[in-house]
């Protein structure tokens, strides 16, 4: 399954047999207090690629479905406020002028303030009891969202919403980064995000299907949107409290060496590190945050999420001014297709940065995509241009989510602060959200120039920021290459080595 360098020659020592040693060479690399690399970083495990492959495929099998749908509805509960909007809410709500914005602000104060702690509790606790939780949460605030009256009442229901769902998408990275490898990663964070782009399809479907009925009981119109959506997402987190495997080691579909391989596989990348979940400490929460790159990532997000969330809010309102005679239930479906293609390439664009161990340079592609579908939305009143600029903006914009929260995540060494970065990395995504909540205000309607060019602005600062941070990464590489490792080291304790995170000497930046 695997060996380690310099102990093992292929032949019996002793009365051990090479299969016996082996297993226990890996058992010993997945041991706490066992470092899994040396002071350079370099792993003292070879691993054997097979075995991998096929612990990958069975934890792809058990891990991810449940993660992904949990993320879908998710999403669905977030963003169903806009197919709510075309079904009648603002009337009945007796909401004007810019009460929607405000309605979808709430959401992300409440996103903003929690993101880090809702993440760092994920730590603590186990995400295996937190998300589900969590879940349970944003399903009950979006089935309230179904009996609300005014709003005053539709702002404190989002506003809870905005609390539990603040740490699912942090809190999933983070629990995905306990299972698999730095280049593994962003593939497997991208087939949950890409719930994002089909909730925006699935969610325009259930809308088109729930509109269809008269009635749910009492429940009429667009308050039969929550409630259905939100019955389902209750019902889901109920079943995710049993099919949600905390860590390799309380997985009980994993063999005894199959959670060795787990963990020494994961610790084989943690630069110095003898323990895969570490405990916290200050150093290492600052170093999680105050790290150049993920810090530039983040605000990377940032900048993202004003299009990735706009086109969220916003699309079903934007279809309508594109078709404004087109019934409500024609409207929905237009809203499917730009967001299928979207979830195509939000898988796409992860694939080859997995095989290729790249992130950087996928962000910096995205970005001309974004560009030209907004400039075609500034450029052209024409109907079928302006459609056609949903799917250039949701072909390349959704992409980001997985390479931005990948690559906070390869930037760090601890667990600890790998769970402050991917916090800190949807903080700043939830505070591009926020903007992105008056980027289409009413008077700006029905083109919307103020909306379009404050997400072209963003894409065009996306592609600057991406670029120059892939040139300072690999400015700073080279700066390392020159130091003096035994020297820069002298005198420091394995716990100190530990802590230095990415000021560590012999760190590499990952572009």
């Amino acid at each position: 399954m695997a060996t380690l360098d310099g102990n093992s020659s292929g032949k019996e020592e002793g009365n051990i047999s090479q299969e016996e040693h082996v297993e226990k060479d890996l058992h010993t690399a997945a041991e706490e207090g066992v470092a899994a690399t040396d002071s350079r970083g370099v792993s003292v495990t070879e691993f054997d690629r097979v075995a991998e492959r096929k612990l990958r495929n069975k934890i792809d099998l058990m891990i991810v479905p449940t993660v992904a749908v949990l993320y879908l509805f998710c999403f669905i509960d977030r963003s169903n406020i806009g197919n709510a909007r075309l079904a009648g809410l603002e009337k009945d709500l007796g909401m004007k002028g810019n009460d929607y914005n405000v309605l979808l602000s709430v959401f992300y104060i409440s996103y903003c303030l929690f993101e880090v702690p809702s993440n760092l509790a994920c730590k603590w606790l186990g995400p295996g009891w937190v998300i589900p939780t969590l879940c349970l949460g944003f399903g009950v605030s979006s089935l309230g969202m179904a009996f609300v009256h005014n709003l005053p009442a539709a702002c404190g229901v989002r506003f809870l919403l905005g609390v539990f769902e603040a740490g699912m998408m942090p809190g999933m990275s983070y629990y995905l980064s306990r299972w698999y490898r730095r280049s593994e990663l962003v593939f497997r964070i991208s087939l949950f995000v890409v719930m994002a782009p089909l909730a925006g399809a699935f969610g325009g479907l259930i809308a088109s299907g729930v509109l269809t009925l008269s009635h749910i009981g009492g429940v009429t119109a667009w308050r039969m949107i929550f409630l259905v959506e939100g019955i389902i997402t209750i019902g889901l987190s109920l079943i995710s409290f049993i099919t949600l495997t905390d860590r390799p080691e309380t997985a009980r579909w994993l063999t005894p060496e199959e959670k060795a391989l787990a963990i020494a596989r994961v610790k084989s990348e943690r630069l110095a590190q003898t323990v895969v979940l570490d405990k916290a400490d200050r150093r290492k929460v600052w170093l999680g945050f105050w790290n150049p790159v993920v810090l530039s990532t983040s605000f990377v997000f940032l900048l993202n999420n004003i299009t990735v969330q706009g086109l969220a809010f916003f699309t079903p309102t934007i279809v309508a001014s594109i078709y404004p005679h087109y019934t409500t239930v024609q409207k929905q479906l237009y809203t499917v297709p730009p967001y299928v293609v979207g979830a195509a390439f939000e898988v796409v664009i992860p694939l080859l940065s997995w095989r290729m161990d790249k992130r950087q340079v996928f962000m910096i592609l995205t970005a001309p995509l974004t560009m030209m579908g907004y400039i075609m939305f500034l450029a052209s009143t024409d109907a079928k241009v302006r459609y056609a600029a949903t799917f250039f903006t949701a072909v390349s914009c959704f992409a980001v989510g997985a390479l931005s929260n990948a690559q906070v995540a390869a930037q760090v060494v601890s667990d600890t602060a790998r769970s402050v970065s991917l916090a800190t990395n949807m903080t700043f995504g939830a505070l591009g959200g926020l903007v992105a909540t008056w980027s289409y205000l009413s008077w700006d309607g029905p083109d919307y120039p103020i909306g379009n060019g404050l997400n072209l602005a963003a894409s065009s600062l996306l592609f600057i920021v991406t670029t120059a941070t892939l040139l300072w990464m690999k400015a700073d590489n080279r700066r390392r290459e020159k130091l003096d490792i035994n020297q820069e080291l002298e005198g420091l304790s394995q716990a100190q080595i530990e802590s230095l995170e990415w000021k560590h000497p012999d760190w590499r930046w990952k572009p």
